[in-house]
């Protein structure tokens, strides 16, 4: 898949196994984007597959604010 795909693809699993806003899941694949996460999945095709987007989805969201666990009140 051409990178912008694999972006897509990436937001989409966000979105739809983490329960994350549209905008917020997009917002976090800008940010990760921003930060050169995806300059490996840019320069080497091999890395866009959807296995790959599935691990880079989770490893994105638990990265995330969203994706922390926070300790149950007492």
């Amino acid at each position: 898949m051409t990178y912008e795909e694999y972006l897509d693809e990436v937001t989409t699993l966000i979105f739809e196994k983490f329960g994350v806003a549209e905008a917020a899941a997009v917002k976090l694949v800008v940010a990760a984007q921003d930060k050169e996460f995806f300059v490996r999945h840019d320069e080497n095709e091999s890395l866009r597959t959807v296995e790959q987007a599935h691990q880079d989805a989770k490893a994105i969201y638990e990265a995330s604010q969203l994706g922390v666990k926070k300790a149950p009140k007492r």
